[in-house]
Order: C-alpha cells, then sequence, then structure tokens
C-alpha cells in the first residue's frame, strides 16, 4: 500500500467530497490547518491466536493493508466522526456526532456509562471503537476538551470482521493521531494496552492484546514476538526469504464479541480457577462473579504451565464439561474481569484449557524452527505447527466448515504446490487463514482461493505484504 497515495486520497475525499461521499463533509476537516493523520495496519495471526489472553507467546504479521485517521482540534464543542466506505466491504459512509459536554459527562461516570451510549447490536455500535480510545485518553491521560472538540475521519483498507483486527487497526491510528494533536506522548507498548482497554471496557469485546500491539509496534516483513503478559516485546523473527506467508479471507463473518469466542475464553479461565484450587492457592472472593488469586507459581497465566506438567498433574482432573452456575456455586468466579460465567450455559473446561497451554509451546518451537538454516528443512514442521494449532482451534468450538474446507485445500495441494501448513486465525469461527508456503507459492494461494470460492460461491481475499506498525503519516 502507497501511504503517501492514501494520505493524499484522504484529504483529496476531505475537500471535495465526491457524489458518493458525504454531503457535509466541506467543513469537518479544514486539509490545510493543524492536523494529524496516522496510519496502523491490520495483522495477520501466524501463531498464537487466542491463547494471548492466557499470557502465551504469539507470533504476528503486520498486514500492508491499513487503517488511515485525520484528528483535527474543532472550535465547535462537538466530536464529529466521518467513516468513509471503499473497496473492501466497510458498507455505507457513516456519520457520528456528539456534544462534548455530554461525552465528558458519561466519561466522568465511568466506562461502563460511555459503553451504554453504544451497545451492541445499535446502529451506532461502531463509534464505540473510536470514542472508546477518546474516553481512554480523557480519563487515563488527564486529556480536556474545554476549548472545543475533536473532528475526526477515517478511512480504513483493512476489511471489518475477518479476522485480520480492523478494530485494531482504527484504535491505534485514532490514538495516535488523537494523542498527537492534543499532545499527548505515549510509547507504543503503552498506547496498545490502552487501545485494548477501550475495546475490553467501551466496546465490550474481551479481546486480548496481540491485536493493538501488533498495529502498534510491528515492524514490516517481520514476525513479532510478543508474550501476552500482558504485552512483553521479546523481539522480532525475520522471514526467511524463502517461504512467505498469505491469508485467505473465508468470507465468514468473525467478531471477537460472539459467543462463541466469548465461551472459549471464560471456559480457559475457569480451568485455571479449578487449576489454582488444585494446588492450593489462596483464593479471595471480589464479588460479580471473581475472584483474586495468589498465584507466584504461574503469575496467573495459563501458558505457564509446561504440557508435561498439565498432563502429569491436571488435565485428567477437569471436567470435561460443567455448568456455569455449578462452577460458581463451588469456585465462586474467575480471575477473568472482562467476562462473565453464564449460570445457564455449558462449558467445555478441559479442552480449553488445555489449548492456551500446548499453544505457547508450540508458538516457542515455531520462533525456534524459523531460525533454522536450511528452512526447506524445517519448512513441513513448521507447517504441522500450525495444522496442530488448527486441530486445537476446532476442537475448542471455534471452527468452522468454511475454514476447514480452506485448510484442506492447502494440505491437498501440499508441498509440490509449495505449500507447508495452514490454520485458522484470531478469534476463530470464521474469518482468515494463515498459510505458509514457499516464497514464490502466490499462484498456488490464488489457486487455492479460486477451487473455495467454486465450492463455496464465496470469493475471498487473499491477504499478502506487510508494513510497519503505527506512525503518524502527516503532521501540519
Amino acid at each position: 500500500m502507497d501511504t503517501a497515495a492514501e494520505v493524499e486520497r484522504l484529504l483529496s475525499r476531505l475537500r471535495s467530497p465526491g457524489a458518493n461521499d458525504f454531503s457535509t463533509l466541506h467543513d469537518l476537516i479544514d486539509p490545510n490547518g493543524p492536523l494529524a493523520i496516522a496510519r496502523a495496519p491490520g495483522r495477520l495471526d501466524v501463531m498464537g491466536g487466542i491463547a494471548d489472553y492466557s499470557g502465551s507467546l504469539v507470533l504476528q504479521l503486520p498486514l500492508a493493508c491499513a487503517a488511515f485517521v485525520a484528528v483535527q482540534r474543532s472550535p465547535r464543542p462537538t466530536i464529529r466522526i466521518a467513516s468513509f466506505s471503499n473497496d473492501v466491504g466497510q458498507g455505507e459512509n457513516r456519520w457520528f456526532e456528539t456534544d462534548v459536554r455530554q461525552f465528558t459527562a458519561a466519561v466522568e461516570h465511568g466506562y461502563d456509562a460511555v459503553r451504554l451510549c453504544f451497545p451492541r447490536g445499535t446502529p451506532d455500535h461502531w463509534v464505540a471503537y473510536v470514542l472508546g480510545v477518546l474516553a481512554v485518553l480523557l480519563r487515563e491521560c488527564n486529556v480536556r476538551l474545554d476549548d472545543g472538540g475533536l473532528s475526526i475521519a477515517i478511512d480504513s483498507h483493512v476489511p471489518e470482521g475477518v479476522g485480520v483486527s480492523s478494530s485494531a487497526a482504527v484504535e491505534v491510528a485514532t490514538m495516535t493521531a488523537a494523542a498527537t494533536v492534543l499532545d499527548v506522548e505515549l510509547e507504543a507498548s503503552q498506547l496498545a494496552l490502552l487501545c485494548q482497554r477501550a475495546e475490553n471496557r467501551v466496546v465490550g469485546a474481551p479481546c486480548g492484546v496481540m491485536d493493538q500491539m501488533t498495529a502498534a509496534c510491528g515492524w514490516a516483513d517481520r514476525l513479532l514476538m510478543l508474550r501476552c503478559q500482558p504485552a512483553d516485546v521479546l523481539g522480532y523473527r525475520d522471514i526467511p526469504r524463502q517461504i512467505s506467508f498469505w491469508g485467505i479471507d473465508s468470507r465468514i463473518r468473525h467478531t471477537v464479541s460472539g459467543t462463541d469466542y466469548t465461551a472459549v475464553r471464560v471456559a480457559t479461565s475457569m480451568g485455571y480457577r479449578m487449576i489454582a484450587d488444585m494446588v492450593s492457592f489462596a483464593v479471595r472472593e471480589l464479588g460479580d462473579g471473581h475472584v483474586a488469586v495468589d498465584d507466584l507459581r504461574w503469575d496467573g497465566y495459563l501458558a505457564n504451565i509446561s504440557p508435561s506438567e498439565f498432563e502429569m498433574y491436571f488435565a485428567g482432573r477437569l471436567p470435561e464439561v460443567i455448568g456455569g452456575r455449578q462452577f460458581l456455586d463451588h469456585y465462586g468466579g474467575t480471575t477473568d474481569v472482562v467476562t462473565q460465567v453464564d449460570p445457564t450455559r455449558q462449558y467445555r473446561v478441559r479442552q480449553a484449557t488445555g489449548h492456551p497451554i500446548y499453544e505457547n509451546f508450540r508458538v516457542a518451537a515455531f520462533a525456534e524452527l524459523l531460525a533454522r538454516e536450511p528452512i526447506e528443512d524445517v519448512a513441513e514442521l513448521l507447517g504441522e505447527l500450525m495444522y496442530q494449532s488448527h486441530a486445537s482451534y476446532s476442537s475448542c468450538g471455534l471452527g468452522c466448515e468454511e475454514t476447514d474446507l480452506l485448510i484442506e485445500l492447502v494440505r491437498n495441494a501440499g508441498t509440490a504446490a509449495g505449500l507447508y501448513g495452514a490454520k485458522i486465525t484470531g478469534g476463530g469461527s470464521g474469518g482468515t487463514i494463515a498459510v505458509l508456503g514457499r516464497w514464490d507459492a502466490g499462484e498456488a494461494v490464488e489457486a487455492i482461493a479460486r477451487q473455495y470460492a467454486e465450492q463455496t460461491g464465496r470469493t475471498p481475499t487473499v491477504f499478502s505484504g506487510s508494513s510497519d506498525g503505527t506512525d503518524v503519516v502527516l503532521r501540519q
């Protein structure tokens, strides 16, 4: 993606709205006045996925596609937000306007009050990703908007709902641009954690931190090595020139606020709570279905348990399935404050608990193998680790027929086509698969996409290329 061209495209749309753009944009942002434009990329989840909220090591690739956000101070006491439609299925142009005083009053009452302004399932819920970021800036960074408001324009080329983290791209780009015009200095990892807080507390999506960290801290053509405890960047793994990664969108809509993702996360936290009981950790009830655990052994993260330790001491003692009410009556709650145990639901605890433990081991092995030379000798092992990760997702209940079909097509094409492995990404239940192949396997990946379209009637997007994490691309 040509960043300079996309910035000029956004400015041009603001200067001279076309017939398909907003009729009110002529005074939203003055392209010649002081403003900041920031970009942040989508991400391809190569390994790690949903294990991030359990403290796993993850390997993430920032994609070439990115969100661009322009922010400008306004003398009007309003916050006005325009989001452009584009060529990646973002739908119609979207517009929102709110009074600064009403918004800041909600912020003063807390994140719950802000979230209730844009509940899920309503036409204005998309605004929560933007105003959630502003709410966090106001609350956590002592920012005030006493002398006017803000105008915000969003032009995102990261497709929504396909598992490549469109929400994090918009959040990180918005916070980067807003922090610039509001004179707030933030380190990249701090910015990412604040954006995660916005998504957890205002959007209401119980995501881990890997999406925001990749959008904020990623390096082009390198895998971000992130240990999510809570967000420790361990370095960047070069992608050997002999291999490459692609994404294929199944066209099945994905959302981390969906019930499957949330249920698996809850089941995982239930498993940790049960293991804490098995080893007699001190537990303190906090109320509202949550507890605090005094854990000096694993620091509160399931990923710090080794697979052998889990198999030997804990796996056989965990229930395959347990009801929410039975769990709450016996254990009081979980340590995961961004989710709630549903008393009426059945949870598949054993598989959900084991996933981050084994995934952390797989990711570490993947990172080590990736550094081996010659890479051709270990490429099939790398692919096998991806296939194992995909199988574990499915065992947790986060697979779907369409992504399974894509994986099968990759496996059937195999090394003869230069394809080594694939896995579902992010929160699962649809979305995009990550594919590992030889550096020149792009045509084979496109062939997989065509086969998938012929069999399903769904025409997938193929993601390729990479770019750096967030940056201010225009400040004037």
